[in-house]
């Protein structure tokens, strides 16, 4: 076995291998390791969900709550719908939610506000005819006499 505090030894291949496990242990500590979700976050992402599953069941009072006084909704055609316009949209008996699916969801915390960013998938039917929606979505939340509430939802079609 080799003399390894004598680096002059080792093979050239031995000597890359060390470097590189050293360079690894010295740069270890400056990578942060994974933070866990802040309780803000955690709330957020659960709320997201509740809505999901509230909407995709026509209890819109329940979600009702949620919508901020001066919630804005754009959908994938670029429409725009306030609180009481959005809540009569999803309370249409018209159409049937099957399923409601979120992916990919990311929320970025700046204070009192969220922003969560993430995939949105939809199927069901609407006034006879079976839809199947793919979209990407922004929500943007703000805590707002210690609760927080949803202001904004943008919904869009990715391109291919």
């Amino acid at each position: 076995m080799g003399d390894f505090r004598n680096v002059n030894n080792l093979s050239d291949m031995s000597q890359n291998a060390l470097l590189a496990a050293a360079l690894l242990l010295a740069a270890s500590p400056l990578v942060p390791a994974r933070a866990q979700e802040t309780p803000d976050t955690a709330e957020i992402r659960s709320l997201e969900l509740k809505i999901a599953d509230w909407y995709k069941s026509h209890q819109i009072q329940t979600f009702a709550g949620l919508l901020d006084d001066d919630f804005v909704i754009t959908f994938e055609d670029g429409s725009t719908y306030g609180k009481t316009g959005y809540l009569s949209y999803s309370a249409s008996s018209s159409t049937v939610v099957t399923s409601v699916e979120i992916s990919d969801m990311k929320v970025r915390m700046h204070g009192d506000t969220a922003v969560v960013t993430g995939i949105y998938h939809e199927k069901g039917n609407d006034n006879g005819q079976a839809y199947d929606y793919h979209d990407r979505f922004t929500d943007v939340w703000m805590k707002k006499a210690g609760k927080w509430r949803l202001i904004a939802a943008h919904y869009a079609v990715p391109s291919k």
